[in-house]
C-alpha cells in the first residue's frame, strides 16, 4: 500500500468538484479514514475534512448515489 503523499481541505475539494462545501461535510459525515477522509487539526478548537485521492473518489461515488436517488442540490458554479 502506498503512504499517502497529499490530503486536499473540503473547501479545495467542494471547488474542484463544483458542490457546496456544507453539503459535502454532511455528506463525508459517513467517511472514515480507510475511505480516504481524515480530520485535519490546525490553530483552534476545530478541524476540517481533507480527503485523499481515494476520499476524493468516495465522495465523487456518494454525490453520484444522492444525485440518482434526487437528494443533491443543484452544482454549484465553480469559481
Amino acid at each position: 500500500m502506498a503512504a499517502i503523499g497529499a490530503v486536499f481541505t473540503i473547501r479545495y475539494v467542494a471547488n474542484l468538484l463544483g458542490e457546496d462545501e456544507n453539503w459535502l461535510s454532511d455528506l463525508s459525515v459517513d467517511l472514515f479514514p480507510e475511505d480516504g477522509c481524515l480530520w485535519v487539526y490546525g490553530v483552534g478548537q476545530h478541524g476540517v475534512p481533507a480527503f485523499t485521492d481515494d476520499g476524493i473518489g468516495s465522495l465523487r461515488q456518494l454525490i453520484a448515489d444522492e444525485r440518482a436517488a434526487g437528494h443533491a442540490p443543484p452544482s454549484v458554479k465553480q469559481k
